[in-house]
């Protein structure tokens, strides 16, 4: 058994591909028409194929039920906050909250309300942490991490 990726319904595939190559700057990689799969694996299925897919209405297929989310890394998280003030309609979650280890990280809804969630990568938060004038020590007690979890983000 081999997890192949995770897909989500959309209701207007056009603008849910813009959506994602505009914000997160996922590209197409197979395209057929009413299912697309994009760059880093993730397909969108349009919400009247899926419907018949699994032998549903379309009304019992219902979006932002904020139950679930699609999680990414930012080494540059700053550059990518920048990106995110110069898109008109970002639906947020949550403007930018740094979480109790160190993490920032923003929430926001695709067109069709589901979650999106783009966190600082961890790497970058040991160094930022490091660059502040932490010591390795100071850095694991910080983030609540082990010691060799910071050395090993400087390898």
């Amino acid at each position: 058994m081999k997890f192949s990726n995770p897909l989500i319904v959309v209701s207007n595939m056009e603008k849910s591909k813009r959506f994602y190559y505009e914000v997160l700057g996922l590209e197409v990689v197979v395209d057929f028409g009413a299912n697309v799969t994009l760059t880093g694996g993730i397909a969108l299925q349009t919400k009247d194929t899926w419907s018949t897919f699994i032998h549903k209405h379309d009304s019992e297929i219902v979006f932002g039920g904020n139950v679930a989310e699609l999680y990414f890394e930012e080494d540059d998280f700053d550059g990518f906050i920048q990106k995110m003030n110069d898109i008109e309609d970002i639906n947020y979650v949550h403007t930018i909250v740094e979480h109790s280890w160190g993490q920032r990280v923003v929430r926001f809804y695709d067109p069709d309300k589901h979650i999106i969630e783009v966190g600082e990568n961890m790497i970058m938060v040991v160094r930022r942490f490091l660059n502040s004038g932490l010591s390795i020590e100071e850095t694991a007690i910080r983030m609540d991490v082990p010691v060799d979890y910071v050395k090993s983000c400087l390898e």
